[in-house]
């Protein structure tokens, strides 16, 4: 069974515009979350963050709706930056 048909979040039945959230929708959520947690930790826009760490705009607005999951490079890129975003800063500067 994939993580795309195993329900994390049943839809609430009482709601008829609520939908089920599949486990992998979930995971997509909380790696959005990531992202925009740490953009704001940072105080930058999307635009900022993207620009400063040689991430496409349009990806990083995907991962943040959930739309997609970053590829293992990206999430491990997401890591370095969390632990030190101005080394990182400075690295892709030079």
């Amino acid at each position: 069974m994939s993580k795309e048909s195993m329900i994390a979040i049943p839809a609430d039945p009482s709601d008829p515009e609520d939908r089920d959230v599949s486990v992998a929708g979930l995971e997509r959520a909380h790696m959005g979350r990531r992202f925009r947690i740490l953009r704001h930790r940072l105080g930058m826009t999307q635009e900022q963050f993207a620009s400063t760490y040689g991430i496409p705009l349009a990806s990083l607005r995907q991962y943040e709706m959930a739309r997609y999951m970053p590829p293992p490079a990206v999430r491990a890129y997401l890591k370095v930056i969390e632990a030190e975003p101005e080394v990182v800063k400075r690295a892709m500067a030079g």
